[in-house]
């Protein structure tokens, strides 16, 4: 069982960095501004569910504590930026 388990592990890390190599070509060569902004979220998600993936082959919980700063400096980045975007101005 536990076999099955760490091939699954790195098995679904290897498809979230393919993933994330997409995500990271839609940020860098996306159409506007919209596009990108969507891009650099989802590239956040996918570093989210890989630091929790290596949390979990590693079984160090150190990675999911960075994962949770990160995800939280993410939100508010999408958010400042989206605001941005919006109305051209930061406050």
């Amino acid at each position: 069982m536990r076999l099955i388990l760490e091939f699954l592990l790195y098995a679904s890390l290897i498809i979230h960095i393919i993933l994330l190599a997409v995500a990271v070509f839609r940020v860098w060569r996306g159409e506007n501004v919209v596009d990108r902004l969507v891009g650099v979220d989802l590239v956040s998600t996918l570093t989210l569910a890989m630091l929790v993936l290596i949390a979990l082959i590693l079984r160090d919980s150190i990675y999911i504590d960075v994962a949770l700063g990160l995800g939280a400096l993410g939100f508010v980045g999408i958010l400042v930026l989206s605001k941005y975007v919006a109305d051209e101005q930061m406050f």
